[in-house]
């Protein structure tokens, strides 16, 4: 049985990190698109930009959301005054350190699914007087089903493991941004609570490990509906 911190915890990982995939996919999808299918100067450029996030120090991407998405940040102090928004110190804060981390998996997913498209079968419906976003959304986007439900299952993974950016951006709050990874790091820092951190390591295994076989399950269901 799972104690009540812990099942705070696993349930606040699990809306954070559905909620970064979530408002991510689209933009994603947008992203991929135009990566697979678009020649221009600077695309090396904004497809570096967009995997920073894999090399980069969790820590910075922490403290550049937190220069740049705080209270008083460039970004989040006009956010606040126009709108009452503010992602610091909040599971909206949280969610969008795990959506910046993850995105890159997503979008390496999702655009790796988009050049295996044959584009003569969307030249073949243009030609039939179908509109560009009607192929998009009749054959294309079904066609690249397989890269998206793995790229969106890898970067809840993903989303549930962050540490680095949300700690440092969102700090460490009960109930409001403490996730697993978090739990699991207050617990490290307490005395003699070492088994209390090992199980939440080992919710964490579990919880990782069920959405891996499921993107996996998932994908093999796509490309066998696919290949009938």
């Amino acid at each position: 049985m799972l104690s009540e911190y812990e099942v705070s915890a696993l349930l606040l990982s699990l809306k954070v990190s559905g909620s970064a995939v979530l408002f991510s996919l689209p933009l994603a999808i947008l992203v991929a698109w135009v990566l697979a299918r678009y020649h221009f100067p600077g695309k090396a450029l904004l497809d570096s930009l967009i995997h920073l996030p894999l090399v980069l120090p969790p820590v910075v991407i922490g403290y550049l959301l937190l220069i740049s998405m705080g209270r008083q940040g460039a970004i989040g102090s006009r956010l606040y005054e126009w709108f009452g928004v503010s992602f610091s110190f909040s599971w909206q804060g949280a969610a969008l350190a795990a959506a910046i981390v993850a995105f890159p998996l997503m979008v390496r997913a999702i655009r790796l699914s988009l050049q295996t498209v044959d584009i003569k079968l969307e030249q073949a419906a243009r030609t039939l007087g179908a509109s560009p976003l009607k192929v998009f959304f009749t054959i294309t986007l079904p066609l690249t089903v397989p890269g998206l439900l793995a790229g969106t299952i890898l970067a809840f993974a993903r989303s549930l493991g962050e540490f680095g950016a949300t700690i440092t951006f969102v700090s460490n709050i009960p109930g409001e941004t403490r996730t697993l990874p978090l739990a699991m790091f207050s617990f490290i820092e307490t005395p003699g609570a070492e088994a209390q951190a090992a199980r939440l390591c080992l919710i964490s295994i579990v919880v990782a490990l069920v959405a891996l076989l499921i993107s996996e399950w998932l994908t093999r269901m796509a490309h066998k509906r696919l290949a009938l």
